[in-house]
């Protein structure tokens, strides 16, 4: 019982909730077939060149993983980043560690000086953005994959909507939606406004990031106990039609991901550290602790985040959100 409920607590961060949930559940493996895997959109270009990257780290892989309201292939017209987590899976297999970077984390990029982090998928595609955070982080980026926030609605309503619990009844005036306090199920529509809202809530973005956060576990949870086989299709379908990858990432590459998350039993929600929030050029900014984000990201590129927590805490809880 334990066994079986430690498995079904993998949870795997913004994209990689896609990828790694290409499993049979609740009998066995589902391995990724030719149809689920042509289903993936694959970057050409999306990891950077290979000068001025950091090395190889103490162990470990490392993807970046964001959501977007829009395709995350198409980085023009201004397209911006809506949730960016770096999610570290331990070389002992032990842990997978999923770090969300505010999207207005006020930070260095290159070739346009200092700006919101998100603006680096505007200007530059995802290898700006994997450059920018590899810059900020000294972590070496292996892979990268992203997720179309409308494919939400799709995976959501595939397995008949999903449950996530509030704290306290909020509303939200950008959607005119009202979040009353408690239990409550979402489908598809209900689950994408969930995860945008930053309105209302005490510490916005932050906030937002922990209701991300919280969907996607309650997205994992129902996905790994679901047992009709239409429902599994429909949602793998949906999943994997809503993903992009950079193109080293092959069926091979997925399989190998979904085999060691379903092995990992420990899981933690983190938020790189924040020293406050202020005002640059007219906009609301997230302004890094960048003594406390060093310990976080040397600890990652380690492969020590066990050591880290051990000392600063746990992570972001998920089971109940503002």
């Amino acid at each position: 019982m334990l066994r079986n409920r430690s498995r079904r607590q993998v949870i795997i961060g913004c994209g990689a909730v896609a990828l790694g949930l290409l499993l049979l559940v609740g009998g066995g493996l589902y391995l990724l077939q030719r149809t689920y895997d042509g289903d993936v959109r694959r970057i050409a270009g999306a990891l950077p060149s290979p000068g001025g990257r950091p090395a190889p780290g103490g162990g470990g892989e490392n993807w970046l993983l964001i959501g977007s309201d829009r395709r995350a292939d198409i980085p023009s017209m201004g397209a911006r980043a809506d949730a960016i987590m770096l999610v570290h899976l331990s070389g002992r297999g032990d842990r997978v560690s999923v770090i969300a970077i505010p999207r207005d984390g006020w930070v260095p990029v290159p070739g346009h000086g200092t700006t919101k982090i998100n603006a680096a998928f505007a200007h530059g595609g995802p290898a700006l953005l994997i450059r920018t955070v590899e810059q900020l982080t000294g972590v070496r980026v292996d892979h990268y994959a992203a997720l179309d926030f409308g494919g939400f609605v799709q995976m959501t309503d595939a397995l008949g909507g999903v449950d996530v619990t509030i704290t306290k009844k909020t509303h939200d005036p950008k959607h005119d939606r009202t979040w009353q306090a408690g239990r409550q199920h979402l489908d598809g529509v209900e689950a994408l406004d969930f995860v945008r809202q930053r309105w209302n809530l005490p510490d916005g973005d932050l906030d937002r990031i922990k209701r991300q956060q919280a969907f996607l576990h309650a997205l994992a949870e129902k996905a790994l106990d679901t047992r009709n086989p239409i429902k599994i299709d429909r949602f793998i379908r949906a999943a994997t039609r809503s993903v992009t990858v950079d193109d080293s990432v092959t069926s091979g590459t997925l399989r190998g991901l979904a085999h060691r998350l379903l092995r990992t039993s420990l899981r933690e929600y983190l938020t790189t550290p924040v020293a406050g929030t202020d005002q640059r050029e007219g906009q609301s900014i997230v302004l890094l602790d960048d003594g406390r984000a060093r310990a976080l990201f040397t600890a990652v590129r380690d492969d020590r985040v066990g050591e880290y927590v051990t000392r600063n805490g746990a992570g972001n809880a998920v089971d109940a959100v503002r």
